[in-house]
């Protein structure tokens, strides 16, 4: 899937009112922003459209608000990080309802070069229901032109990201993507569709059934999928291995024994760890101290489960990717949060640091890895949205990007 969509270079906004869609859903701890990275993302196409004479509003959605809004969810504190950003200040519209009169008002005494940044769009309820109709009318009233540049939220058809573009362009405007957005499709498009070889993927995390689709669609487009984490050991126990207490779906061992036969038809090599950190229970609380022994895939005793790759799978990951050009990562090799079972993950992430391939971290936990053990700045590109990226890789259309004007 290649980018043939508008993009904010290819806007004309002097005078008119834009309408960014972000991602600024950022941790917070005490009112507090622990982690900037994505509102440091969103700056370069913010600061495109003010320099270009742009008006620019901006949504974005915070936290889950399972109980309806609240003061622990809003994005105050993001508009005062912004402000600093940006060296200017940001109107917030602190108004729950988030489209309403404040937001009319603020919107209407708007200069060329001003920024205003509306409540969290997740106040307004659920973005996916009925309500999301009257929701994107309002979020088009206050615009001319729509930008979508929340990678992180594009596999999701809500107001703010899909509803609002019909809206815009049936009253003439144009709807376009960002600079981050663009990078995104960029990587993980070219990766997927048109990668430099020899192409390696990488999966790892808990399940299994969280990677089905990404799994079948991958063996298809690569030449080596390696395969670690908690889902290594339903692929194990499909081998007829000993696994122990290992984490295992067992509805899946089917379709791992039809997807291992699938590599061996397509020519492809499928790579499941050939050792395994073991203990006898998850640690609790998750970083406290576990003794951990290493044995052999095949080995693991009845009483234990595997929590991480072992040494001699860590060199067999490392050697694999050594002569790749092109290389996609998502999912870490075990309890990546314990630093006793953090060496399978630690092990790819310096692989892949060391290579001269593209190396691309499909978002989630991949990404928190490689941020948290300080390789994030050797890797060419960090996906920003997990769930989005999974389904980038699953070789889904998402429609965040559907919904942009093609050039």
């Amino acid at each position: 899937m290649s980018l043939n969509k508008k993009s904010v270079d290819d806007l004309n906004v002097k005078g008119k009112r834009v309408l960014v869609r972000c991602d600024f859903n950022v941790p917070l701890k005490e009112g507090k922003i622990t982690d900037e990275t994505r509102i440091v993302a969103a700056l370069p196409t913010i600061q495109k459209l003010l320099a270009d004479g742009g008006k620019v509003i901006l949504c974005s959605h915070l936290g889950k608000v399972k109980n309806g809004p609240n003061e622990g969810e809003s994005l105050a504190p993001v508009a005062e990080r912004l402000s600093e950003k940006l060296g200017k200040p940001v109107n917030f519209v602190s108004d729950y309802n988030v489209t309403g009169e404040a937001a009319s008002k603020a919107v209407a005494e708007m200069q060329e070069g001003d920024v205003v940044l509306l409540q969290n769009t997740r106040f307004r309820g659920k973005e996916e229901t009925k309500n999301g109709e009257e929701f994107s009318k309002e979020l088009a009233d206050l615009c001319d032109v729509y930008v979508c540049d929340a990678f992180g939220s594009s596999h999701r058809a809500h107001a703010s990201v899909a509803g609002v573009t019909d809206v815009v362009r049936a009253k003439g405007g144009e709807c376009a993507v960002g600079y981050l957005m663009q990078k995104e499709i960029d990587f993980l498009g070219n990766a997927v569709e048109n990668p430099v070889r020899p192409f390696v993927a990488i999966l790892g995390g808990a399940k299994v059934a969280d990677k089905l689709n990404v799994i079948n669609n991958l063996l298809e487009k690569c030449d080596t999928l390696i395969i670690g984490g908690g889902m290594a050991f339903t692929f194990l126990k499909a081998k007829g291995y000993e696994i122990g207490n290992s984490l295992v779906d067992d509805e899946k061992l089917d379709y791992c024994k039809e997807m291992t036969e699938k590599a061996e038809k397509l020519g492809k090599q499928l790579l499941l760890p050939i050792d395994t950190g073991v203990a006898s229970a998850f640690p609790n609380p998750i970083d406290g101290p576990v003794d951990v022994e290493y044995v052999d895939a095949d080995k693991i005793p009845a009483d234990k489960e595997g929590l991480d790759i072992g040494p001699k799978t860590q060199e067999l990951f490392a050697n694999a990717v050594k002569s790749a050009k092109t290389v996609v990562w998502n999912g870490p090799m075990g309890v990546f949060e314990n630093p006793t079972l953090a060496k399978g993950t630690i092990a790819v992430a310096k692989a892949l640091a060391e290579t001269d391939a593209t190396t691309i971290i499909g978002g989630g936990d991949s990404a928190a890895a490689c941020n948290q053990l300080g390789f994030a700045d050797k890797m060419s590109h960090i996906s920003t949205g997990g769930g989005a990226s999974l389904e980038f890789l699953e070789g889904k259309e998402l429609p965040g990007v559907v919904a942009a004007d093609d050039k």
